[in-house]
């Protein structure tokens, strides 16, 4: 490709095989270019995951762009909305307001739910006995 080239999009694996892909099958030459920061295990895993930049030709920048946008390799309309949504004046939701507990208050809940806990653990072993005792007697 000797004509300029115009940056496309960054990828790699999977999803920069098939934009190649899609832009190959549509009849736009692309060329795409291993970014220098990023190392690929090829030679380990047979697979190249390294980041890549997908170049086109200046002309065909529009319909390429348009391609992917299409495939869902571009996202555009998330950014238009969270724009959208913060120049709008959202209702401000109820809060739950908590009054501050003394610290004795605060050291009775903390025992109370700690014996309550054990009471519920002692339980359910007692209950698990008392089961596994009774399924035993049936067998005896």
């Amino acid at each position: 490709m000797e004509e300029n080239l115009k940056f496309l999009l960054s990828a790699s694996g999977f999803e920069l095989e098939r934009v190649k892909t899609a832009l190959s099958d549509n009849g736009i030459p692309n060329d795409s270019k291993p970014q220098k920061r990023n190392y690929s295990a090829k030679a380990v895993t047979g697979v190249d995951m390294s980041e890549q930049d997908i170049f086109v030709a200046e002309k065909d920048y529009e319909k390429a762009y348009d391609l992917c946008v299409g495939i869902g390799a571009i996202k555009t309309g998330e950014a238009v909305e969270i724009l959208e949504d913060s120049t709008e004046e959202q209702p401000a939701e109820p809060k739950e307001e908590f009054e501050d507990m003394p610290q004795g208050k605060r050291t009775a809940v903390r025992i109370i739910s700690a014996i309550l806990l054990i009471l519920v653990f002692a339980s359910v072993i007692f209950f698990t006995d008392f089961v596994t005792g009774w399924i035993k007697s049936l067998f005896m």
